[in-house]
Formats: structure tokens, C-alpha cells, sequence
């Protein structure tokens, strides 16, 4: 079978065309940063319109690096959730079309399973159970999966993402966008230990997240030391920050870990594209010990091969997959 994926959810939009057995047969990911970077950070108006102005041209580039034509196509995969609705309903609304034209069946992908099932387009045999966590932009939790396709969400973030919180801080500074990698590039000139700050905890005792907290005391260290650019210590600050959000992130990790002892762990999301925090994760994994799985960094960020494999393994576990029409986006 051919599967071809779609995926709008936030500013990328992407298409491609894998095979049953996880054969890439083509992956087009279309980026919009320069149209948002004068805004720095994302407008979803501006997003739905470039996702309406590309995804035919990205569709029909992924179906010609595969050397097919929409009629060998067997089946059609879309995120249908969550991200940001109008982005979403461009997808959606284009692959109902040619599920609905070419009577193929529909397969709706959520966003972050689907970026958790990323882990395993290079990876087929990891160990159940596995603890995920996933950081992006937009998102932070941990998922527990028993077995295949059993997503079980045990933590996520109550405020702020912890990319979000990186690019906020960049934008704050006035440095270029997309934040989070310039943070990272100059945050590996710093000293991460010369900014003190105190990782929060829930006190409820769940694996939920909370980054406002960092990016408040973020933004008082800038105010209280006139940290700029031009700072002395501007380096310092960012690796400070940037291993504040990293600890946050596997203090979470490793309170999972103790409770339901997985076999695996992942990490993926966009933000899993950060050096350090790959290092950090994979330092973890060799101190619990347990193996550690990180996809490649161009299925980290938003793309649509991430979603096909989902669908594939949907598609194999699924005996009936009937077109619904009906289908709709969901933001959150």
C-alpha cells in the first residue's frame, strides 16, 4: 500500500508518500519562518493563508519525487488535531476531498501521537512500555504507551510550552526568529551555571508542567542586570535559561520513570532538535538505565511522513477504515 500524509498544523506545510512497510518514497515540508519572522512568533491568519497558497504545489511535489499520480495512492492520512484551527482545516478539508474523489479511505492523525510514533520510522523494535516526552512550540507532556497506538497522556504543560517559553524569552531580547535555535547557538558559548533558577514542582505530586514561572524569572534577571546583546554575560544567561528548561523538563522524566518503570524511553517534538537537551535525555537514559530513542532532526519538527507512519500502523491494526466525511478539526 501507499499512504500519502498531510500535515498543516501550525506553519509547516507538508506532504508525503511512504509505503506499509515505512518505505519514504517522498517527504516535502514547507516552512513559513520568514513570513512570520517580522511578528516574531507565529499569526495564524497568516498561516491558514500560506497553507491554502501551497498545499496543492506541496502535494503534487511529494507525489512526483514518489513517480505517482493520485490514483495509486490506497490510502490518505491528515492531522486532525490539535494545533491551530484554521491551519488544521486546511489539511483536512484538501485530503477529504481526495479521499471523497478517489473513494480512499481517510485516516485523521493527531499531532502528537503522531510525533511520538516518529520515534519509531527509524526505531521498529523498542521495548514496551515506553515513557515519551514530547517538547515543542506549542506542546509538553509525557505519554505512557503499553503497547502500540495505546497513548496514554500523564503529563503535560498547565501554561506555557517549554519551546514556547524559549521563544518568548528570544523575542523579549529582540533576537531573530525562530527563537529557540538562536537561543541554543549562543547558549553554547555560556556558562549554564553562572544564572540561579529554581525549577517549579506541582504540588499535587502529578507530572504536569508549568514554564510561566521560568519565564517570569527569566524576565526579571533581564530587567534586574540590563541583560542585552550586548551584555558580557548575554551567553551566560541564555545557557542558564536553556539548562533551567532542560532540568524542568527531565525532572518530570525522571519522576515517570520511578513510577511507571518503562523499558524505553523517547523524546521528541521540535524541540527535541536541541543538542543539549538530546545530550541531557540520553544522559538519563544511560543513568537509570534504560535505551533512549530520538528521531532524526527532520522528524522532529511538524512533517508529514511522522503522519503517514501513524497511519500505517493504524491501517494495520484497524480491519474497517470507511470514509467519514464528517471528520473536523480539533485546536486542542
Amino acid at each position: 500500500m501507499k499512504i500519502l500524509g498531510i500535515e498543516t498544523s501550525c506553519d509547516e506545510t507538508s506532504a508525503a508518500v511512504l509505503t506499509d512497510s515505512l518505505e519514504i518514497l517522498s517527504s516535502i515540508v514547507l516552512s513559513q519562518d520568514e513570513i512570520h519572522a517580522p511578528y516574531g512568533g507565529i499569526v495564524p491568519e497568516l498561516a491558514s493563508r500560506q497553507h491554502i497558497a501551497s498545499i496543492t504545489y506541496v502535494v503534487e511535489e511529494s507525489l512526483s519525487r514518489a513517480r505517482l499520480s493520485l490514483a495509486d495512492i490506497d490510502a490518505y492520512a491528515v492531522t486532525q488535531g490539535p494545533g491551530l484551527i484554521g491551519s488544521l482545516l486546511v489539511g483536512l478539508s484538501f485530503a477529504k476531498g481526495l479521499a471523497y474523489s478517489f473513494d480512499k479511505p481517510l485516516i485523521p492523525i493527531d499531532h502528537l501521537e503522531a510525533h511520538v510514533e516518529s520515534a519509531f520510522i527509524e526505531n521498529e523494535d523498542i521495548a514496551f512500555p515506553v515513557l515519551a516526552l514530547l517538547v515543542s512550540g506549542g506542546h509538553t507532556s509525557i505519554f505512557l504507551l503499553d503497547t502500540k497506538l495505546s497513548f496514554h497522556e500523564i503529563g503535560r504543560t498547565r501554561d506555557d510550552a517549554a519551546g514556547e517559553a524559549l521563544d518568548k524569552i528570544a523575542k523579549f531580547l529582540e533576537l531573530d526568529y525562530p527563537g529557540g535555535p538562536v537561543i541554543e547557538k549562543l547558549a553554547a558559548k555560556g556558562d549554564p551555571k553562572e544564572f540561579p533558577f529554581a525549577i517549579p514542582h506541582m504540588t499535587d505530586g502529578s507530572m504536569d508542567f508549568s514554564f510561566s514561572g521560568l519565564k517570569t524569572a527569566a524576565l526579571r534577571l533581564i530587567r534586574e542586570h540590563d541583560i542585552s546583546k550586548n551584555h558580557p554575560k548575554f551567553a551566560d544567561f541564555l545557557a542558564s535559561f536553556q539548562q533551567a528548561v532542560i532540568r524542568a523538563l527531565l525532572a518530570n522524566m525522571s519522576q515517570s520513570i520511578k513510577v511507571y518503570r518503562p523499558r524505553s524511553l523517547i523524546l521528541c517534538g521540535g524541540v527535541a532538535r536541541n543538542d543539549a537537551l538530546r545530550e541531557a535525555f540520553q544522559k538519563l537514559g544511560r543513568n537509570v538505565p534504560l535505551p533512549t530513542y530520538i528521531p532524526s532532526p527532520e522528524f522532529c519538527t511538524d512533517n508529514a511522513v511522522m503522519v503517514a507512519a501513524l497511519a500505517v500502523e493504524k491501517l494495520a491494526h484497524q480491519k474497517d477504515t470507511p470514509l467519514d466525511l464528517s471528520l473536523n478539526a480539533y485546536p486542542r
